[in-house]
């Protein structure tokens, strides 16, 4: 059995062939950062546009470097929630065109319950029942996983991600696009105790939550403190006040970069470990981008260590969005869970 998968949920042109039992014969990623990086941020627009440039070449050399053609496929598979809409449209009506001229059946993929996924596809066993953790730019969510095609939401942000947050605090901070490796790298030379920065639903021990926009505000106003409302010019078309980052010296940047990584870390570990509680589940997965974030994983190892928790964390190469973990769609192809060509987009979180 032979999958093609394609990814285009955000800003990451993928493709990749799958074959029975969990081989990668192939896999295509046609990164956007340099699109993006001077808005410090994913631009929709642009992210569309350079998807309906990039697929088919993606496509073809990722065919190419299996050394098959279309023809030789059983199925083809996409991710069609959730995302960017724009970006979602691109990647399903190419899935679909590929279906039609083929004659091969569609497969929809759920690009969280992907990320969960790559933990498998890197070799995880036993890795179903458990409790899953997707860490990434837009998502930050808890899953109960009771098996490939089974989950189940437990809890997630309210507002931003914590991939999100850590674009805005680099920008903030005066770091490069994008903001997680850019932090991390800052955060080595930095105390993690120099700021008392906030742990949202810290001391909730019945909702799986998280929140990282007080986060966030909380470093804007350790660079610049809040002004007295009535000092602000009187003329509405005065410029927003932003961040003054040109006053920062190096070591208060390495702090303000490693305080909130820790908070962010804290959070992200202590909601994980009570969905574990709650579930009375022994084995926690991760995936998303954030999840290559050093200090997380190191975390994650010690207290899943401590109290003898299986733990997976998705191998960096997988942690950020790739169609390997697309793989996934082979469960579904063997549970006989094919899609009709009217499959649309779902960009919202599926819940």
């Amino acid at each position: 059995m032979i999958l093609l998968v394609l990814e285009t949920t955000c800003d990451e042109t993928a493709a990749a062939v799958i074959a029975e039992p969990l081989r990668v014969l192939s896999s295509v990623v046609a990164s956007q950062d340099d699109l993006h990086r001077r808005f410090g941020g994913v631009v929709p627009e642009i992210a569309s546009r350079a998807h309906m440039e990039r697929i088919l070449p993606v496509v073809d050399e990722t065919l190419r470097r299996a050394g098959i053609t279309v023809n030789d496929l059983d199925a083809i598979a996409v991710a069609n929630t959730p995302g960017l809409a724009g970006s979602l449209l691109v990647g399903l009506s190419a899935a679909k065109a590929l279906c039609v001229a083929t004659g091969k059946p569609l497969i929809a993929v759920n690009h969280l319950q992907a990320h969960i996924y790559a933990c498998k596809v890197a070799g995880a066993q036993n890795l179903f029942p458990c409790v899953g953790l997707i860490v990434s730019g837009g998502h930050t969510s808890l899953y109960r996983c009771n098996s490939a095609i089974d989950f189940t939401l437990l809890g997630g942000t309210i507002d931003d991600a914590a991939g999100e947050a850590f674009d805005k605090v680099a920008t903030l901070l005066g770091l490069p696009y994008p903001g997680g490796p850019s932090i991390q790298r800052a955060a080595v030379g930095g105390d993690c105790t120099a700021y008392a920065f906030p742990r949202s639903f810290a001391k909730d021990r019945e909702r799986l939550a998280f929140s990282f926009s007080g986060l966030k505000t909380a470093v804007r106003y350790q660079i610049t403190p809040p002004v007295d409302p009535r000092r602000l010019p009187a003329d509405n078309n005065a410029p927003m006040l932003v961040a003054d980052t040109v006053n920062l010296s190096e070591k208060m940047i390495a702090d303000l970069a490693a305080s909130f990584q820790e908070a962010v870390v804290d959070c992200l570990v202590d909601k994980s470990l009570l969905a574990l509680e709650k579930t009375g589940l022994k084995t926690l997965a991760v995936g998303g981008g954030v999840a290559a974030n050093s200090r997380l994983r190191e975390r994650l190892e010690e207290i899943c260590c401590e109290r003898s928790i299986s733990l997976h964390i998705a191998p960096h190469e997988l942690c950020t969005d790739n169609a390997v973990m697309g793989a996934i769609a082979m469960e579904r192809l063997r549970a006989g869970l094919t899609e009709p060509l009217s499959l649309d987009i779902k960009p919202g979180l599926v819940r």
